[in-house]
Formats: C-alpha cells, sequence, structure tokens
C-alpha cells in the first residue's frame, strides 16, 4: 500500500476554520485549523460523533460552502466555487418531483455546453444502464423505491464525468438488503474503473461500512472537530464482515472514536 509521501492529492484541505452563525449572534466552531488531503485513486471514509461537522466537511469539499479560513485546493487550484468535476450525493436523493428519471440525471450535464440535446440524453442513459434503470427513464420519482431514487441520484452525480465523489450517508435511508446491494456495485464499478471517478469520500455513521469499503478512514473528534487519527484498511477485497481481521479495524475506529 502507498503511503501519503509518495501519493499525489487530488483535492486537500489546509488549516480549514468554519464556523456556523446562530440566531443570538454567538457563533459555533465546527472546525479549527483542519488540515486533511484526498489522494488520487483513493476511497477515503470519515467517521466521527454526531454533529462534528462530517456533512459539513463535505460541502466545504464540494465548494457548497466557504471556509472561514483556510484554503481548499482542488487539483492544485484554489477551489472558489462549486467545480462540474467534483459531484456530491446527499443522504436523502434530491430529485426534481417534476421532472423524469431521465430528466433528473440529465441535470448533471447542465453545464456541459459542449454536448448536445442528444449526446446528452445517449450519456444519461447509458448511466442509467449502469444503475440498473434502464426501463424507468419516463418514471417519476414518487413512483419509485426509496432505493431506486437513491440510483437516479448516483446515476445524476456521476453523468458529469466528475474526478471526485463525495458521498454524505447515501446508504443509511434504505433497507438492509438494497443498502448492501448499492454498496456492492459502486465498489464492483469503481474497482473495475467502469465509473469515471477518480476518488471517492464516503461519510458515514456505519463503521463496518466504512471498513468495508474504503482504503482509508479518518476520524474526526467532537467539535471543534480536529483528526483523532487514521486507519489504513489493508484487506483484500471483496471484504468479508465474517472475517477475524475485519473486525479487527471495526474495533480499532470504534476505540478512536470513543
Amino acid at each position: 500500500m502507498l503511503m501519503n509521501g509518495s501519493r499525489e492529492s487530488i483535492l486537500e484541505l489546509k488549516e480549514i476554520c468554519f464556523s456556523y452563525k446562530l440566531r443570538r449572534g454567538d457563533k459555533l466552531r465546527i472546525f479549527d485549523h483542519l488540515s486533511l488531503n484526498v489522494y488520487y485513486a483513493e476511497f477515503l471514509g470519515i467517521a466521527g460523533p454526531s454533529g462534528c461537522g462530517k456533512s459539513t466537511l463535505l460541502r466545504i469539499m464540494a465548494g457548497l460552502l466557504k471556509p472561514d479560513y483556510g484554503e481548499v485546493y482542488f487539483r492544485g487550484k484554489i477551489l472558489k466555487e462549486p467545480e462540474p468535476r467534483i459531484s456530491m450525493v446527499f443522504q436523502n436523493p434530491v430529485l426534481l418531483p417534476w421532472y423524469t428519471v431521465l430528466k433528473n440525471v440529465m441535470l448533471g450535464l447542465i453545464n456541459e455546453k459542449n454536448l448536445s440535446d442528444k449526446e446528452k440524453e445517449e450519456r444519461a442513459r447509458s448511466f442509467l444502464d449502469m444503475m440498473g434503470l434502464l426501463g424507468f427513464e419516463d418514471a417519476y420519482p414518487s413512483e419509485l423505491s426509496g432505493g431506486m431514487r437513491q440510483r437516479v441520484a448516483i446515476a445524476r452525480a456521476l453523468v458529469s464525468h466528475p474526478d471526485l465523489l463525495l458521498m454524505d450517508e447515501p446508504f443509511s435511508n434504505l433497507d438492509q438488503l438494497t443498502a448492501i446491494t448499492l454498496r456492492r456495485e459502486i465498489e464492483t464499478l469503481w474497482l473495475n474503473q467502469s465509473l469515471p471517478i477518480s476518488s471517492i469520500v464516503l461519510v458515514s455513521h456505519d463503521i463496518e461500512e466504512l471498513v468495508e469499503m474504503c482504503d482509508r478512514v479518518v476520524i474526526l473528534t467532537s467539535r471543534p472537530s480536529r483528526i483523532a487519527g487514521t486507519v489504513y484498511v489493508d484487506l483484500k477485497r471483496p471484504r468479508s464482515r465474517r472475517s477475524p481481521e475485519f473486525y479487527e479495524y471495526v474495533d480499532k475506529i470504534y476505540t478512536m472514536l470513543s
């Protein structure tokens, strides 16, 4: 396994400070000089106690929130606003209810000025096929199950061919069987390089999920968050949750969290 010093960063957070302004005028400090690298071809997991700012951290990575202090670098350049090559999948699939499945996915290509409408539709259909949704192009979100809606959201995130995919608890609202299936599909597609993305960052409360999917897991402390530790998961894929080695990693992360 390559160590940090021999790897190139696709995204870098340098000395990030961030606070939310409260109604009474006070500030709630979330991050205080937090630094973190996301490396090329890495599946990075982020764990931490509730309220420590995991989702906020992803939004800063995506350019949706601007830090009070510090810089975010994406591919060596300062990230000042949302970047088309960074896509995000939220815990609840944010789909437009008045758009069909196909049109919801095509929204991911809204900034692609060099593609014709026909080319956008063809690309959207190819990603619907990849996510097992061919035949549902003309359906509306209300006609789909929760798992299918999340598949649409993932297809929309991938259709723009992003370099970095940020995932915020994407499987937490799904039933167990659907979550298992979708995790395996995402991992398989990424490992087979069927997906255009170079790197993935996954936020999850499910430690077993992080050990199953990630190369490296960063553990955050409570607010104001700092990095409590990092665990490199050196297990062959696909990973079995039944193996003693698997639960050694799970226990190690839980120990850092506590």
